[in-house]
């Protein structure tokens, strides 16, 4: 497992030797996840920002909607991946389960570590968010799969998928009723303004985008990457095993529509037709990197995503901290008024910076391949 604490990919060759390398797509996938998830993220003005960057309001969905499920959908492959070879090598699964238990806790540390800057105030420091979410995903898949095989996995998806859907239409939350998905009225919300209290998003107050129910379809996202690992470990050739994961995402995709119609599909409910429509999307994503890089062979030209990927979280808190950094010293304002906000308009200017904010970390990312540098957790 590669990256700090996160990147946990394993390779496979192309066509013909599951485990032999790293999967070169993989980490070109995660590398631009990463690589969106900064730009989207770090805006030059947050009022001037073009809608397909910004996130869904409420129901419906973006491409910056796409961002964060990808990031635990890959973890769920990649996990499947590593495991599985050590696995062959003769690990125990219980050395493997506390493996996975000392590495989700330091991402939840690390995600803990993002909220506090610049200041620390224990009396509403955020205890979820987005790494306190990929830590607890990756270590309950983690356990799902050392435990399970591929079929109860997918009645472990079926069941927090369910379970999630029957929770929020059917139990009443007080003042409210059953089955509201409004803002206010709905259940998940509900649950974290009463556990959560203080320590919730400090932009939302009362809830929690990465909250505590619903977390429970966002580990179905992770089994959901589990099921494709599963899928590209088998030994036959990846172009025979690729029809097969296009059908299957094609499928999600159409489940995830069909379930719109009940269970709006909604980012920051992560709801059950959200886990289904983007776990199919990257399907599709993932096996267009494959074919590209894998089969054709294209590596070259994706190596700036697959340096981001290596190591992804380390970019991801370089990122976040030296935001953090730039907005509380003022320079994020004197550089963006004096270089940027002259030479275009508005949007555009806010754009350039979110562009070239990105390419620092994709600099960072090649100074770190260049020294050899992979951090680990």
């Amino acid at each position: 497992m590669r990256g700090m604490g996160y990147d946990f990919s394993m390779a496979t060759s192309p066509t013909t030797a599951p485990h032999a390398d790293r999967l070169t797509a993989l980490d070109a996938f995660r590398g631009l996840t990463i690589a969106f998830m900064v730009l989207v993220n770090n805006a030059g003005d947050g009022s001037n920002v073009y809608p397909p960057l910004q996130h869904a309001e409420w129901d419906g969905w973006t491409p910056t909607d796409m961002v964060f499920p990808s990031f635990v959908w890959i973890a769920g492959v990649a996990l499947t991946l590593s495991m599985a070879k050590r696995l062959a090598a003769g690990a125990s699964k219980s050395a493997l389960l506390l493996q996975a238990l000392r590495r989700a806790f330091v991402i939840y540390v690390l995600g803990i570590i993002v909220y506090a800057a610049p200041h620390f105030d224990p009396s509403t420091q955020r205890l979820l968010g987005v790494l306190q979410r990929i830590a607890i995903c990756y270590f309950v898949a983690a356990a799902i799969y050392l435990h399970t095989k591929l079929r109860g996995q997918i009645l472990w998806i079926l069941g927090l998928l369910g379970g999630y859907w029957l929770l929020m239409v059917f139990v009443p939350v007080p003042g409210f009723g059953p089955g509201r998905l409004d803002v206010e009225g709905n259940l998940a919300h509900y649950v974290d303004r009463i556990v959560l209290g203080a320590h919730n998003y400090h932009n939302t107050k009362t809830w929690d985008p990465e909250g505590i129910v619903s977390t429970l379809p966002a580990i179905a996202t992770a089994l959901l990457g589990v099921v494709c690992g599963q899928m590209l470990k088998m030994s036959r050739p990846l172009v025979e095993r690729i029809p097969r994961m296009a059908a299957l995402g094609v499928v999600l995709i159409v489940a995830g529509e069909i379930c719109n119609i009940w269970l709006p599909i909604n980012k920051k409910l992560w709801t059950s037709s959200f886990t289904l429509f983007m776990a199919g999307m990257d399907f599709v994503l993932l096996l267009a990197f494959l074919w590209i890089v894998d089969v054709k062979g294209h590596k070259r030209a994706v190596q700036p995503l697959v340096m981001v990927g290596l190591n992804s979280i380390t970019v991801y808190m370089l990122s976040e901290l030296l935001d953090e950094a730039l907005g509380f010293s003022g320079l994020h304002e004197r550089i963006y008024e004096s270089v940027f906000v002259p030479i275009a308009s508005p949007m555009n200017a806010s754009l350039l910076w979110a562009l070239a904010y990105t390419g620092l970390m994709v600099l960072a990312a090649w100074v770190m391949k260049v020294k050899g540098w992979v951090i680990r957790a």
